[in-house]
């Protein structure tokens, strides 16, 4: 997969008003509206915890937190070859990347679903690389860091890149009180 290229833009922006305080009367509920896309990309740059939900091989769900960049329209993230996300990506590519926050009042949760596809290209792989160490800055580049050294375990194959373009994206914003629904068709 390639990060060159215009980002990806939704065929579909749709409000679900089932899930949404337009059909609840509170304050504000009346002038719902589905949350622009590029809110979510800015809340996928800067998120720093997704959970990634894969399947086993034999149907059950497995979840699991990572930590993810947004880069020219794509979710990236690693893992190690021989843990279990990357066993059941190997069986099936389909999963979800979720963020958000805790609060029932406010924050924009995100899903993102789409296939996964272990990325090889070492030209994407380093500008990867690049986006992890921005976003996460001494947490990747002090010998302090928690994940110190990711970016010379990928380029040796000692962690795998998996790129994940949105298929369809969901987003469950909260504001005082006033729900949300969004999906975004890719």
């Amino acid at each position: 997969m390639s990060a060159q290229g215009p980002e990806k833009q939704p065929a579909t922006t749709e409000l679900d008003a089932r899930y949404s305080s337009a059909l609840t009367p509170r304050p504000g509920a009346a002038d719902v509206t589905a949350t622009e896309w590029a809110e979510a990309q800015r809340q996928l740059e800067a998120a720093e915890i997704f959970w990634v939900s894969t399947v086993r091989p034999e149907g059950r769900l497995h979840v699991t937190p990572v930590i993810a960049a947004w880069h020219a329209g794509v979710l990236y993230f690693s893992t190690g070859p021989g843990e279990q996300k990357a066993r059941n990506l190997a069986h099936d590519g389909h999963c979800a990347l979720t963020t958000g926050g805790n609060s029932l009042t406010e924050g924009l949760d995100l899903v993102i679903e789409g296939t996964a596809e272990q990325v090889a290209d070492r030209a994407v792989l380093e500008e990867v690389i690049a986006a992890f160490e921005t976003k996460y800055g001494h947490h990747m580049t002090s010998p302090e860091g928690t994940f110190h050294g990711m970016g010379d375990a990928i380029r040796k194959g000692d962690d795998m890149v998996f790129a994940v373009a949105p298929g369809t994206a969901y987003g469950f914003g909260r504001d005082d009180g006033v729900y949300t629904h969004t999906r975004w068709t890719f």
